[in-house]
């Protein structure tokens, strides 16, 4: 017997007639339930004797309410404003822009990434923390720089790699700015150590390497960008054919993104499709550096 009795037939003709149902019990709210008691030819229908109820039945229709983008337009007017009037008195008056319109919205997306990185790699963090977690700080480090400008004008998202002591790990990054928005995977400006690795291990694995670059959904999502030497790095055969990536200083793929998508009601899903396409290389940088994926 299932967990609801089955309906009976209905009986010739336009009268009413009673349902097969469970007996319930004395009288208690179950909402949101559907009730239905008797079946009539023209419709469905309920009765309800002074005690008892049968039939309470769960409703099983999906929410039509669409889902929505942690961010909204504020956060790319807040930014442009601030690119504006990059000063520390016009920052402490709409510091409370800065933590509605960025940060808690911010927040919001890195918490609702963490379920989306587990089915990616369970060694990516995404720590929804104010700060020293996947939101980078919206305040710029001058002590060694000339440039004074107090504020960083974009918004860094970086999922790093559990085992990464900083952001010279591999890892998935998103970067919101008006108009120049992107999303990017792999590992930007690493030291000596891990460069020397990866390009080691390239060498080694050219064949597996390839197979990364001509990843069809790799190659239509990314694009590896980044500065390169002019020449070979020291000790590496000139002539080697994959000489051009063993040039890089970079191993990061980069794909373009609008504000409009960063706005889209999908966006954590988009988000999503678009690290799992970046997962070849994101595995072959590991496996170089030995860590797991």
């Amino acid at each position: 017997m299932s967990r609801f009795a089955k309906r009976q037939k209905l009986q010739a003709g336009n009268a009413p007639h009673q349902t097969s149902m469970s007996y319930l019990g004395p009288r208690f709210p179950m909402f949101p339930c559907t009730i239905i008691a008797t079946i009539a030819t023209n419709g469905l229908g309920f009765s309800d004797s002074k005690s008892n109820y049968f039939l309470i039945k769960p409703s099983m229709k999906k929410s039509t309410a669409a889902s929505k983008s942690p961010f909204t337009a504020k956060l790319f007017a807040f930014l442009g404003e601030l690119k504006e009037n990059n000063n520390r008195e016009w920052f402490a008056e709409n510091k409370p822009r800065y933590e509605s319109d960025v940060l808690l919205p911010a927040m919001e997306f890195v918490t609702q990434m963490q379920s989306k990185l587990e089915k990616h790699s369970r060694y990516l963090l995404a720590s929804p923390k104010r700060v020293g977690g996947s939101i980078m700080r919206v305040y710029r480090d001058t002590r060694f720089s000339k440039d004074k400008i107090p504020y960083k004008t974009n918004v860094g998202i970086h999922f790093r790699h559990s085992i990464g002591s900083d952001v010279h790990a591999p890892g998935l990054y998103l970067h919101l700015e008006p108009k120049a928005c992107f999303a990017a995977a792999g590992i930007w400006m690493p030291p000596t150590e891990p460069l020397t690795a990866i390009r080691q291990s390239i060498m080694d694995t050219t064949a597996d390497w390839n197979k990364v670059l001509k990843n069809k959904k790799f190659a239509a999502r990314f694009k590896l960008d980044g500065d390169s030497l002019k020449t070979a790095p020291r000790g590496t055969d000139p002539n080697h054919p994959a000489i051009v990536d063993l040039r890089r200083k970079n191993f990061a793929g980069i794909t373009p993104l609008s504000e409009h998508d960063i706005l889209r009601s999908d966006l954590i899903d988009f988000i999503s499709d678009i690290f799992q396409d970046a997962k070849p290389l994101m595995k072959f940088l590991c496996d170089s550096l030995q860590l797991p994926y």
